[in-house]
């Protein structure tokens, strides 16, 4: 809502144009009502919620696992290209495919192909990390949203001989699990696209083929991946919170 304040000694213009605050009331946790009699719903209702609850789970875990497929599946072509180009040349006879056995036979402009398909596949590693986090945010609102009904169905559920085995922490899953399926998956990503950043770039330099060298700079650029996944992971943390104008409590990690 704006209101237009009128200033005297000179006419109005946008910038005397200043948002008044909407007052909403104050909300918190402890006003949700304590007994299942307080509310105005009946236990059937909340049955409805579980079967969407289940539902919804169900989609979330399906979306994550097709996201994490579909960019492991992009990564895999992109990485597969320098071979492709290889073969490519190859065939064209625009390079000796006896050169390729040596790493001073191999021209410099494959050790770039190598090198920028594996800035290139920085991308679905980027996105494979979002996908995760947003996933996992996810499945954490909806905990919190199974919350309430459990609580308030705890009796209803005991007289029936059944609870809802899902999780209810609000809290959980964390983002950054790194020993997890979609942790590995990243971690690995990041190992491949170091090894092909590392090679690439050794090679169009003519840096001489040290294997310990090797190691070090692979390690070195596998490490700054790690950085990217763990800074991008625990984000929520950093960010700014969204507006509350009820003023509830935060679970978000």
């Amino acid at each position: 809502m704006w209101v237009k304040i009128f200033l005297p000694r000179k006419p109005a213009s946008p910038r005397e144009w200043v948002p008044m605050r909407k007052m909403l009331p104050r909300m918190t946790a402890e006003s949700l009502p304590e007994r299942l009699d307080d509310l105005p719903v009946e236990p059937k209702d909340f049955l409805q919620l579980v079967a969407v609850d289940f539902s919804g789970t169900y989609h979330v875990y399906l979306a994550a696992k097709d996201e994490r497929l579909k960019m492991t599946r992009l990564s895999m072509s992109l990485l597969a290209a320098p071979f492709a180009a290889a073969i490519a040349l190859a065939s064209a006879k625009v390079i000796n495919p006896g050169t390729l056995t040596s790493w001073n036979g191999v021209p410099w402009y494959l050790f770039a192909t190598i090198a920028a398909f594996g800035l290139l596949n920085m991308l679905p590693f980027l996105r494979l990390i979002e996908a995760v986090n947003a996933h996992m945010r996810t499945a954490r609102a909806l905990n919190n949203f199974r919350l309430l009904y459990v609580v308030q169905l705890k009796d209803h559920f005991s007289a029936l001989g059944w609870t809802p085995n899902l999780p209810v922490d609000p809290r959980y899953p964390e983002t950054y699990a790194p020993l997890a399926w979609p942790g590995i998956n990243v971690m690995m990503l990041a190992l491949v696209n170091s090894s092909y950043i590392a090679v690439g770039a050794l090679g169009m330099v003519g840096a001489d083929p040290n294997t310990a060298l090797l190691l070090v700079v692979i390690g070195l650029l596998a490490l700054l991946h790690y950085a990217v996944y763990y800074v991008r992971a625990n984000v929520s943390r950093q960010r700014r919170l969204p507006h509350n104008p009820f003023h509830f409590p935060n679970v978000e990690t």
